[in-house]
């Protein structure tokens, strides 16, 4: 056997999920056969790749020589392709999103600023996956949230600009919860609480949870996993608190408020593939993102207040 393409693409997608079951979904093979493939491969370039962590698998400094180079490999493919290809100013626009509030308002928002684009939409609540999709050429370009002390890897021909350079992750609480009518909340003060864990958390967004929790005394209880959605009436129900995007209005029995101390932040990202959007088309979709992000930031006033006290983290149109 004889290494391949496809066999780069696994190890770089097992190196960016941190997970054999994450990247053998990202590359359509079940985990038996990605484990039997990995070993293949491990094989024949004389060394282990990869070990298991607490949190999955990380590579082994063979690996990340491995890794290094396969990148390399990968990124001169896709730029050879895109190249000879050339970007395309019309026909379908295959859009990626975090689940931030403004999801609602990108595909009228980037209509009107690309017309005669059909624009589908993936939500998808990891920035990793999206940014991994875009490299392999399944999206041509994604909103990324990335939370503040982490990044995510793009590869050429993928480039991105920042949309909102920082903003306040919130939480989510109960309504009839003791600290639901505070204006802020400590984090410390939820020591106590069962926690849900955030979504798309091989981004860092568990990490820094964790991280920060720490740096205010204790260690979460992150008891529940659920989608963005999903996880509504476990707060509403009081069965545990999550970290939300600030846009989002409180559903039905909940509360949403800001952190005191601002211990989590993200920041926004336009990523795109230049052989898919010129620069007029890659600038035009950032205006139609920044619209659909302004759309909603005073879907929660707390935040609308926010917004317009920081206008240096407004976006550059």
């Amino acid at each position: 056997m004889d290494l391949d393409i496809r066999h780069l693409r696994m190890i770089c997608a097992i190196a960016e999920s941190g997970s054999l079951t994450r990247a053998a979904a990202q590359v359509g093979l079940s985990q038996p056969a990605m484990t039997n493939l990995l070993r293949r491969v491990e094989t024949l370039i004389g060394g282990e790749l990869f070990v298991r962590s607490r949190t999955g698998v990380e590579p082994t400094p063979l690996g990340n020589q491995v890794i290094a180079r396969a990148r390399i490999v990968l990124s001169e493919v896709d730029a050879l392709f895109g190249d000879l290809l050339g970007p395309s100013e019309a026909g379908s626009l295959r859009l990626g999103s975090v689940h931030v509030g403004c999801v609602g308002s990108i595909v009228n928002r980037v209509g009107d600023v690309l017309p005669g684009r059909e624009i589908s939409l993936r939500i998808e609540p990891s920035a990793v996956l999206l940014a991994e999709a875009l490299t392999h050429g399944r999206l041509d370009a994604a909103l990324l949230g990335v939370i503040e002390g982490f990044d995510v890897s793009l590869a050429p021909p993928v480039v991105s600009r920042t949309l909102v350079p920082r903003y306040p992750i919130f939480v989510a609480l109960s309504a009839a919860h003791p600290l639901a009518g505070n204006e802020e909340i400590r984090l410390a003060d939820l020591r106590d609480e069962a926690w849900i864990s955030p979504p798309g958390a091989d981004d860092g967004s568990l990490a820094a949870l964790r991280a920060s929790c720490r740096a205010a005394g204790f260690e979460p209880d992150v008891r529940f996993e659920a989608p963005s959605g999903a996880a509504r009436p476990l707060v509403a129900d009081g069965h545990g608190v999550r970290l939300v995007d600030p846009c989002w209005p409180a559903p039905a029995g909940t509360a949403v408020r800001p952190l005191a101390g601002e211990p989590q932040m993200a920041r926004l990202l336009v990523a795109w593939r230049r052989d898919r959007l010129g620069d007029a088309a890659a600038g035009a979709l950032y205006r139609g993102l920044a619209a659909a992000f302004i759309d909603h930031v005073h879907d929660n006033p707390v935040f609308g207040r926010w917004w317009g006290a920081h206008p240096e983290v407004h976006p550059l149109v």
